[in-house]
């Protein structure tokens, strides 16, 4: 009867080896397997990066200079006010340029009527905020906002 418990131990024992054995390589397969995985992740965000670097670049190429200002906001004056009134006298109807400042160009179209209108052109973004004026009223209103990529290629 001893050596059958003794055979029953050794079994016992044999079988706590293979178990912890097999639990021992489940633990090490999960960590094999989250380490591939992040390794894997890891890639993919190098591939982020690449790409929102792409992003800075091209924000950067689109820096809109003060010709392209000047010519989308005179292409859209072109466009949405009638300048027929102005073929006799030249001198009442006009685009021409303001201030400048750190981020934004200013662009000024006179109507036959008196009254201006500001462009605002952001340099990064090309979206241009716009104010009447009318002078003799001494009244400002916003008038809403563009893009200037829409009026850059237009011919006025």
């Amino acid at each position: 009867m001893e050596s059958n418990i003794e055979g029953m131990i050794d079994q016992i024992i044999d079988f706590n080896k293979s178990f912890v054995t097999q639990e021992v390589y489940e633990k090490h397969l999960y960590i094999f397997i989250f380490i591939a995985l992040f390794l894997c992740s890891c890639g993919n965000h190098k591939a982020d990066v690449a790409t929102f670097s792409d992003v800075q670049m091209e924000d950067t190429l689109r820096t809109i200079t003060k010709e392209m200002a000047y010519e989308s906001v005179n292409n859209y004056c072109h466009k949405e006010y009638d300048w027929s009134v102005a073929k006799d006298n030249p001198d009442i109807m006009y685009v021409q340029m303001g201030e400048e400042t750190d981020s934004a160009y200013q662009v000024v179209f006179r109507s036959y009527t008196g009254a201006f209108v500001n462009f605002y052109v952001n340099k990064k973004s090309g979206t241009t905020r716009m104010e009447e004026y009318v002078p003799t009223l001494d009244i400002r209103n916003e008038a809403g906002t563009i893009d200037i990529f829409d009026y850059l290629e237009e011919q006025g």
